[in-house]
């Protein structure tokens, strides 16, 4: 499969939604994108077409993605911060102003699996919270913490992907660079937590692997996302959550930032394939 610029596949067009102005005015949107970086932030704004709205109090950026006939109307912000206090922030900004049917955090991670290489992707529906232990005299003993499982038909969805694209799904992708790249698109768990890993015998990553052999990725926001999609109350609910890191490191020391812009943007491309696919208010997922 090829992936070109902001189109992909046979009649996909991208046209700007109109901006919303002034202060506290709601929109709505069928996908909330959050991410954390500037490079993560510009890569999901240039392959779905989205634009700055203008005189909004919050930087949110919108747009209308056309997918077989059905337009996707989709908005995104950068926390302001790495890490999961940020994350659980953007998440209500999106459900105030928004509120979309699904949240998505799209950016960079690194990968702790040996099925997975720098520039691919991981697609997660499950974290793993690393950062819950207890120090002892002898040492710290983690006890980790799963979240709740992304909602049943955001796993369908993600399934369906897989389904139509084998796992891992190969795709060929032309980066921002205008050079075109392989990569594999994966699924599995990913542990979130605060810390910045660029050791490869880091007990956070044995902790991870122990946990589940399965674990891909490890990142700082999505442990906040899904705390903050679990304790959301009120009419205004977001019905589902979904994760997407491209992998621009493997979490030791030749760690750079050198592949982050190709990282981010095959997240991002894979974000607009799985489009089609995620439940939209109510509506049964189609396909790529």
């Amino acid at each position: 499969m090829d992936v070109r610029n902001v189109a992909v596949g046979t009649g996909a067009t991208f046209n700007a939604a109109p901006a919303a102005s002034g202060r506290g005015e709601r929109r709505k949107a069928d996908v909330g994108v959050i991410t954390a970086k500037p490079v993560e932030l510009r890569a999901v704004r240039e392959v779905l077409g989205l634009r700055r709205v203008p005189d909004a109090e919050i930087p949110f950026h919108e747009g209308e993605v056309e997918v077989r006939g059905r337009v996707v109307r989709v908005a995104a912000v950068r926390a302001i911060a790495q890490g999961q206090r940020s994350t659980v922030t953007a998440f209500g900004d999106l459900r105030e102003h928004y509120c979309p049917s699904i949240v998505v955090f799209v950016g960079i991670g690194g990968g702790i699996h040996p099925e997975v290489e720098v520039g691919d992707v991981v697609v997660a529906t499950r974290v793993v919270y690393y950062e819950s232990r207890k120090e002892t005299p002898e040492g710290t003993v983690r006890r980790g913490e799963e979240g709740p499982v992304a909602p049943v038909p955001v796993v369908r969805a993600v399934n369906s992907f897989f389904d139509d694209h084998e796992e891992p799904a190969r795709l060929r992708a032309v980066g921002p660079d205008d050079v075109t790249r392989d990569y594999q698109v994966l699924t599995g768990p990913i542990g979130s937590g605060e810390a910045v890993i660029t050791d490869a015998r880091s007990p956070i990553r044995g902790f991870l692997q122990a946990y589940n052999d399965k674990s891909r990725a490890v990142e700082m926001e999505a442990g906040g996302l899904v705390q903050a999609f679990y304790e959301q109350s009120g009419a205004r609910k977001v019905d589902g959550w979904l994760v997407i890191r491209g992998i621009s490191d493997n979490a030791d020391p030749d760690k750079s930032d050198d592949p982050q812009a190709v990282a981010a943007w095959h997240a991002a491309t894979s974000l607009r394939l799985l489009l089609p696919y995620l439940p939209l208010d109510g509506r049964t997922p189609g396909g790529g």
